[in-house]
């Protein structure tokens, strides 16, 4: 497992947002999580990669090299039907330059009813709330050891639809406009438990655990 002494998993990301979740999901292992925000003076690497995988394995190789330790790394992001599956592997950066989550939201909207002319023909919730289109979560995990140069990965999907308008005061990234068809309820819309087991870092992550206990 990708650990320091004392039970510390080191996750290459510096996002806020998947800070909290894996630090969630190791909290329940006994475990606590150090991010790149513990490591200010590592550089940024670049994802170029075409593929959540390829990004993944990018940042762990990268950030376990420069620290001399296991690391464990994640890429996901949304695809959308309607869209051709983006935005993809640009999910984080999909409002251009300085993108936050609120801006890539906007622009995910705006595009959906440019290609969908409004949602004119959308199937709606009971409260009129309108599905512009199918969509799935993705997110690749991988685990780097420097020592052994070897990889233990996985991947995670969810799949739901994009509303046209944001449900929920919870989760970060698209998840207010992200409606879990299964679940009957927007992502945001759900406890951190519940978006653990259904979620896609989630499942990911307990099929991360199930291979390094192999």
């Amino acid at each position: 497992m990708g650990m320091m002494p004392g039970g510390t998993v080191v996750v290459a990301t510096k996002n806020a947002g998947k800070v909290r979740e894996f630090a969630h999901a190791f909290g329940k292992l006994g475990m606590d999580v150090v991010s790149m925000f513990d490591y200010p003076n590592l550089p940024d690497v670049v994802e170029d990669g075409a593929t959540f995988a390829e990004n993944s394995r990018k940042k762990a190789r990268e950030v376990a090299e420069a620290l001399g330790m296991p690391v464990l790394a994640d890429d996901s992001g949304l695809e959308v039907a309607a869209l051709g599956g983006e935005p993809g592997v640009y999910s984080a950066r999909y409002s251009g330059e300085g993108a936050t989550d609120a801006r890539n939201n906007e622009k995910l909207l705006r595009e959906l009813a440019r290609v969908t002319n409004g949602g004119e023909t959308a199937a709606q919730l009971a409260d009129g709330t309108k599905l512009l289109s199918e969509a799935r979560f993705v997110c690749a995990l991988s685990l780097y050891d420097p020592a052994s140069g070897s990889f233990t990965e996985s991947e995670g999907f969810v799949s739901g639809s994009i509303m046209d308008r944001p449900r929920g005061d919870g989760g970060f990234g698209y998840d207010p406009l992200f409606w879990v068809d299964s679940e009957q309820k927007g992502m945001a819309e759900m406890t951190k438990e519940e978006k653990q087991a259904i979620g896609h870092r989630g499942r990911a992550l307990a099929d991360l655990l199930r291979k390094l206990e192999d």
